[in-house]
């Protein structure tokens, strides 16, 4: 069983950034791949960024690509979404996730295992 805990989540400005983190609990974090998924209110989750689990591999949909940058790192047990140059269509609660592979886990919330409890991003235009 793996526990995930995000934080860094907050209110800013457009075109400010954030740093979110996700610490993972257990052992067996290293074996995961990990990304970060998004909900607008009354929608679904969607897919934000991936990274296998080496962090050799990165994925993003086109939405956030060139802005944001997933990261991990095995020994800490700890993974990160750094968000740049954000926009009010940012705004969303964050959420981590584990899976078993990064290229099923771009294809959507099937592909989790593990939840984290989500993390309010507020970006004001």
């Amino acid at each position: 069983q793996v526990q995930l805990v995000e934080s860094g989540g907050g209110l800013v400005q457009a075109g400010g950034s954030l740093r979110l983190s996700c610490a993972a609990s257990g052992r067996t974090f290293r074996f995961y791949a990990m990304a970060w998924f998004r909900q607008f209110p009354g929608k679904e989750r969607e897919f934000v960024a991936a990274i296998d689990s080496s962090g050799d591999s990165t994925y993003y949909p086109d939405s956030v690509k060139g802005r944001f940058t997933i990261g991990r790192d095995n020994v800490l047990n700890t993974a990160y979404l750094q968000m740049n140059s954000l926009n009010a269509e940012d705004t969303a609660v964050y959420y981590c996730a584990l899976g078993p592979d990064a290229n099923r886990l771009r294809t959507g919330v099937q592909a989790v295992i593990y939840w984290g409890q989500g993390t309010q991003v507020t970006v004001s235009s």
